[in-house]
């Protein structure tokens, strides 16, 4: 069994990080999460509706997703791909062919995530930084309220991952969206995420703030390695510093 005993909820306006070693189940849960995988037991809701019950299209215009590795059946440019997350909104025309607004709001989204130079790029062009930032542009082109990222700063340099997140965070914050993501960065989830879901083995081994779940004790615990947490002398943030020990 990948994942059992995990709960939690995600509230608008809100950003909660999923953090474990490899193998917790962070990606399974996401894929349940957006109803990729069908679950044994227990209940994905979606606004009190079971998430079963709704169509891929219905969860497509609520749920935007960043996964891990996107596919490409064929070569697009960057505009492209991100008018892609059109498709299941209601302004698209019933041929199927976006309209100015859905060009607008595409556009809009390669703004905020720092791509417009990029838009007539061929996505099979673009680094595997940009590549990731065009995937985040498309699940905002998609004015989901919900927001699913499996690993979205992989791939990304320092300034890109916190610009991503900033860009995640302001839309949670602005729209009253929420926002689910699963990361290894301990530090960069420590300063975005208003939750912590802490996995090991498939179950929940901690939820709540980063100060509630970011202790030494229960990072010790679960990836079983000593840590120093102390405060990020410009935000206040828990910080995490693993010791390793030193060679002899």
């Amino acid at each position: 069994m990948a994942l059992r005993d995990v709960s939690l909820g995600a509230s608008p306006g809100t950003v909660t990080a999923i953090l474990g070693p490899n193998g917790a189940g962070k990606s399974t849960l996401m894929r349940a999460l957006n109803g990729g995988i069908e679950i044994q037991s227990g209940e994905v809701s979606l606004d009190a509706v079971p998430i079963s019950k709704l169509s891929r299209n219905a969860i497509a215009k609520r749920v935007g997703v960043v996964a891990q590795e996107t596919e490409l059946r064929f070569p697009v440019t960057v505009i492209e791909f991100v008018l892609g997350g059109r498709y299941a909104s209601a302004s698209t025309t019933s041929l199927g062919w976006e309209t100015s607004e859905d060009v607008e709001i595409a556009t809009a989204a390669l703004q905020e995530t720092s791509m417009t130079e990029h838009a007539s790029r061929m996505m099979n062009e673009l680094s595997g930084g940009e590549r990731q930032r065009a995937v985040l542009a498309r699940a905002l082109a998609t004015g989901a309220s919900i927001l699913l990222l499996d690993e979205p700063t992989a791939n990304l340099d320092l300034a890109h991952q916190a610009s991503m997140l900033k860009v995640v965070s302001a839309r949670c914050r602005d729209c009253q969206s929420s926002a689910l993501i699963v990361t290894h960065d301990i530090n960069l989830a420590a300063e975005f995420a208003d939750k912590i879901l802490l996995l090991k083995g498939g179950m929940q081994a901690a939820f709540g703030s980063p100060d509630q779940v970011l202790t030494e004790a229960v990072l010790r615990e679960v990836f079983e390695i000593r840590v120093i947490v102390d405060r990020h002398p410009v935000s206040g943030a828990p910080r995490v510093t693993p010791v390793h020990e030193a060679r002899r």
